[in-house]
């Protein structure tokens, strides 16, 4: 009867065990919290990885989740792109090239398109003597930065055909190379974190049904891309 009595009564001790995996709880949160100050994307991906297996049975996948994510750019990146991109409309402005040049920041970084009539005649890849020192100026500004820079050429769906060019592509290549050899030889940017890309005809922003909308296709891109695209760049020995 006594022992019945006993077990009948509340126990007051039961709290403790509450308590025990809060404490435990508390104490994985400042781990993780100290561990995230000094993290990389990929000790984040593992720990993540581990805390979701152990509390909810499944892997944590990078990006699935919308919203802010600590792998997902560098705000420091960001920072210097935009703060690249003030002065950059700044200058525009100063020296009226509104419409011959623009700047926007995308997924790849900060992207300056030049129309081509700025630096070359039609259907030609030399660049204009006295719209040179433009592309110099622009390039100074990104003399510094630490960020791989992809030189883009366009065109628009007009056949080209003559003794310098077979097609639309070997313009575009060639005019972007020219570009890349003045952001080289005189203004100084590292050869080995710059690239000339040519797309010819078939990157264009807009429709070629108008005399306007090919102008608008005609254009150079420079693309001095987020630092995250740093690890697929190839590597020089």
């Amino acid at each position: 009867m006594k022992r019945l009595e006993d077990e009948s009564k509340p126990n007051h001790e039961r709290w403790l065990l509450t308590y025990s995996d809060m404490i435990t709880l508390l104490l994985i949160f400042f781990i993780v919290m100290y561990t995230i100050s000094t993290i990389n994307a990929t000790k984040f991906a593992q720990i993540a990885s581990s805390l979701s297996k152990t509390f909810t049975g499944t892997d944590y996948v990078i990006g699935q989740y919308s919203g802010s994510s600590f792998v997902q750019g560098n705000s420091g990146d960001k920072n210097s792109l935009g703060e690249i991109e003030k002065q950059l409309n700044g200058f525009i402005k100063e020296n009226n090239l509104q419409g011959m040049v623009t700047s926007y920041i995308d997924e790849r970084g900060l992207v300056i398109s030049m129309q081509d009539s700025l630096l070359f005649d039609l259907g030609s890849a030399d660049v204009h003597p006295e719209e040179k020192d433009v592309l110099i100026k622009i390039g100074n500004m990104l003399k510094t930065l630490p960020n791989h820079i992809r030189v883009e050429g366009f065109t628009d769906d007009l056949p080209i055909h003559n003794s310098k060019f077979d097609s639309n592509w070997e313009l575009s290549v060639i005019r972007a190379t020219n570009v890349v050899k003045i952001l080289v030889n005189e203004v100084g940017i590292e050869p080995q974190r710059i690239s000339a890309v040519g797309y010819g005809e078939y990157r264009p922003v807009v429709p070629n049904d108008s005399e306007e909308h090919r102008r608008l296709n005609r254009r150079v891109d420079i693309v001095i891309m987020n630092t995250e695209y740093n690890k697929w760049e190839p590597k020089s020995h």
